[in-house]
């Protein structure tokens, strides 16, 4: 399995101390945040992409690319890369050379993203998100697969000879997680390509996921990819830990009360009741965390949202010391306990190579 966190990169004020960081400074900590996950020995980290106040992460292959150079084998992602508002082709041509400049060490999660405005901002109309969705990533994986693309579809200019610059290293595209909170298309979508399905359970109780999840694996297996366990299948949820229970709570509760994404709702023990959330001691997110196999089956990717809601920096550094030294390495070791044969490994750039060149051969040029 793959454990991580992801960033929504919200600019948030902090509740308790009534003071906003600014951008640069959010953008910083977002950096530093990420470095953070390889020293306590995380595998992912993953940005949103977002174009609208209060968030910053509008350019999510800058923001990579510069951890690439920061990092040595933390795998780089995105929690969100816009298929309906970005165009194929930049998509293709950013994420081929940031999969470069990272040796591999790249994949992104597709989605629609929350923001309804974005569409218009973009060119584009919301209520043509999921036709866009469907034809834009089908374009994109045409120009990763062909050398030479001719296309034409009904959101944007054809190509006529058209070759997408650079190819994939070693041939082998970025992996391809679809994200989605309520789109059945969308599960649909992911299992007809092979991909791997990411549901972002952080606010929806958990019989909508396991829905979502079921009908991604049923068309996974229809489609001849595999069997259902073979399936990719990855997680959000977010957790908030101190020593004692109580003092989680305690602490927590006035960023959850304001947070963007909670706030103004049901009450922070509604929510850890009804979904993922977990806030209290690193055993009570083990425990926790454990019960979602239970739910969803054995999956390949887990990852934590740690610094939402204007938690100050000091304070998710010290969240990323308790989960990369006393929750994931339990989490580790119990997943693997009893794991089924034959359930896929979390995709990576050098087991995909060496699923298209059994002895793992890799191009000249690029890393072994």
């Amino acid at each position: 399995m793959q454990f991580g966190i992801f960033s929504v990169g919200d600019v948030t004020m902090d509740p308790t101390t009534g003071r906003t960081p600014t951008e640069y400074e959010r953008i910083k900590a977002i950096l530093t945040i990420a470095q953070k996950a390889e020293e306590v020995g995380l595998d992912v980290f993953a940005t949103g992409e977002h174009h609208n106040p209060p968030f910053v992460p509008s350019s999510p292959t800058t923001m990579l690319g510069y951890l690439a150079a920061r990092t040595e084998r933390l795998l780089l992602s995105t929690a969100t890369t816009l298929i309906t508002t970005n165009d194929p082709v930049k998509i293709a041509e950013d994420f081929a050379m940031l999969q470069h400049v990272a040796d591999g060490r790249v994949d992104l999660m597709m989605g629609r993203g929350n923001t309804g405005p974005v569409y218009p901002w973009f060119g584009q109309d919301i209520r043509q998100g999921i036709p866009l969705a469907i034809e834009n990533y089908a374009l994109l994986r045409k120009l990763w697969d062909e050398e030479v693309v001719d296309w034409q579809g009904r959101f944007r200019t054809p190509l006529q000879g058209f070759t997408s610059t650079p190819r994939p290293l070693d041939g082998v595209s970025p992996f391809v997680w679809h994200g989605s909170i309520r789109s059945p298309e969308i599960a649909e979508q992911a299992a007809y390509y092979g991909d791997g399905f990411f549901a972002n359970n952080i606010f929806w109780p958990r019989n909508h996921f396991q829905r979502l999840i079921n009908l991604y694996r049923d068309r996974f297996e229809h489609y001849g990819h595999g069997t259902r366990e073979q399936a990719f299948v990855g997680l959000g949820g977010q957790a908030f830990m101190r020593r004692n229970s109580q003092d989680a709570v305690r602490e927590f509760r006035p960023y959850f009360d304001n947070a963007p994404v909670y706030g103004h709702g049901p009450t922070l023990e509604e929510f850890t009741e009804q979904t993922p959330l977990t806030v209290g001691s690193p055993q009570e997110v083990i425990e926790k965390t454990l019960t979602f196999r239970e739910s969803f089956g054995d999956y390949q990717r887990q990852l934590f949202l740690m610094d939402h809601a204007g938690l100050p920096l000091k304070t998710v550094l010290e969240q990323l010391d308790l989960l990369g030294e006393e929750v994931v390495p339990v989490l580790r070791k119990e997943m693997e306990r009893g794991r089924p044969a034959g359930t896929a490994d979390a995709p990576s750039h050098a087991n995909r190579v060496s699923a298209l060149r059994p002895t793992g051969a890799a191009t000249e040029g690029s890393p072994a």
